[in-house]
């Protein structure tokens, strides 16, 4: 009597997931907003294209979510799980330096510029001298910086990245107190809020053009 042949068991069949509907990384998102703020800066989309694109791109949790955001951008990227080639590769950034949220310049001059880390509040205190704030290549780790001013026979200098929003104001006393206010595009991007007093001196706050700001604490729409 012949043994019944033994059929081996169906192996379970796995569907491979399409690359659309793979989970997008904090990376990715970054990647696609970064396209965005350049495509605004050329004019190419308009500031309320480019404001739906930035939350749609930041609230995407698929790699078919961001796709079509940058579709129809020149200088569109596929967006892929595949890794960039060295060449597109940057060198890594050296670390901000850690300074203090007070700036003091009594009968002489105070600047800080490069790469430093602002918090949410920085002093600048000008007596008689000179301060220079500049914020282009600082590393914003809140999303809001309030920067309280006082000079007194003395002048403060504060320049920020294009892409930041700018707004605030102060009193000049026989002086003078400028910001240039402006609303970034990004409603995601960091916001600086100048204040204080000019008393026989002066205060200037304005972007610098052509800097744009790459790093900071993402601020969080209110659902």
């Amino acid at each position: 009597m012949t043994k019944p042949e033994l059929k081996p068991e169906p192996r379970p069949h796995t569907t491979p997931v399409a690359e659309a509907e793979l989970r997008a990384s904090d990376a990715d998102r970054e990647r696609v907003a970064d396209l965005l703020r350049d495509a605004y800066a050329e004019g190419r989309l308009t500031m309320e294209e480019h404001s739906e694109r930035i939350e749609a791109a930041y609230n995407a949790k698929t790699f078919g979510e961001l796709a079509p955001l940058t579709r129809d951008l020149p200088a569109h990227r596929p967006i892929s799980m595949e890794k960039p080639p060295l060449a597109d590769v940057r060198p890594p950034l050296p670390p901000a330096r850690q300074e203090s949220p007070s700036m003091v310049a009594i009968f002489g001059g105070a600047s800080r510029k490069g790469r430093w880390r602002v918090g949410s509040h920085l002093r600048a205190v000008a007596v008689f001298g000179g301060v220079e704030i500049d914020l282009t290549d600082a590393v914003f780790e809140s999303p809001e910086v309030v920067i309280e001013v006082a000079a007194v026979f003395g002048g403060v200098d504060i320049k920020v990245p294009e892409n930041v929003s700018l707004h605030g104001g102060g009193v000049g006393i026989f002086g003078g107190f400028d910001v240039k206010e402006q609303t970034a595009a990004d409603p995601y991007a960091p916001v600086v809020r100048v204040k204080g007093a000019a008393v026989f001196g002066g205060c200037e706050a304005k972007p610098r053009r052509g800097k744009k700001l790459r790093e900071w604490v993402r601020k969080q729409l209110d659902q």
